[in-house]
């Protein structure tokens, strides 16, 4: 499963054209989005690439003052947010298209990130199948309910969506993962893996592992 979210799938033409210009455009048109930015370098949980010059760090939303960004209280309904933060020092831009970004329980559980539809199932499981409402001898199934709007403008406002990170910038947003099963703590011992990323010439980059250890033992 390819979990670069499908709203960024829409900017795959964007993308095409970051990758056909050179690196000093590039810079020069991203470099005032970029500014605002803190580096990945910046938070505990970071898998730093001195080579490849990108370094890639999470963010957890895993308590109450962190999850009021949203509009829905995520961590009700064991869904975690977690903020990808991607910063490409080098001279070329990099390529998230075929990004694979999974959460790795302490376990061994391999999960993806979800879609809107999957956290809307989880917040309003009724309503999603419809209810049958007996009348007389015979059940009236409604039908299920529209998406919900807070959820769709969540993924839209916050989920991540760049396609490719341009050099000398930083790229973020969230990406919301399914907790339940996991314990209390899911974090401890889990590990975030992101595999597929390349660089300018289509080469895929040495996979990136962030410990959420590293987290807890500074934040908690």
């Amino acid at each position: 499963m390819i979990i670069v979210p499908k709203m960024m799938r829409l900017h795959l033409l964007l993308a095409t054209a970051l990758f056909s210009l050179p690196g000093s455009a590039l810079f020069s048109a991203f470099a005032q989005a970029s500014a605002q930015e803190k580096a990945a370098t910046s938070y505990p949980a970071v898998d730093v690439h001195q080579d490849d010059k990108i370094s890639i760090a999470a963010d957890p939303c895993d308590t109450a003052d962190k999850v009021k960004l949203f509009a829905v209280d995520y961590l009700k309904y064991r869904i975690l947010p977690i903020r990808i933060i991607v910063t490409n020092n080098s001279d070329r831009p990099i390529s998230l298209n075929d990004a694979r970004i999974h959460f790795i329980s302490a376990h061994g559980d391999k999960i993806p990130a979800a879609e809107p539809e999957d956290v809307e199932r989880r917040v309003n499981p009724r309503d999603k199948t419809g209810k049958n409402i007996p009348i007389g001898p015979i059940k009236l199934h409604t039908k299920p309910s529209v998406p919900d709007e807070k959820i769709e403008k969540d993924f839209n406002q916050f989920e991540y969506a760049a396609l490719a990170v341009e050099p000398h910038t930083t790229r973020s947003g969230f990406l919301f993962y399914d907790m339940d099963g996991l314990g209390s703590n899911p974090l401890k011992g889990a590990k975030l893996l992101l595999r597929t990323l390349r660089d300018a010439d289509g080469k895929e980059l040495f996979y990136f592992e962030i410990p959420f250890d590293k987290y807890l033992s500074t934040t908690h």
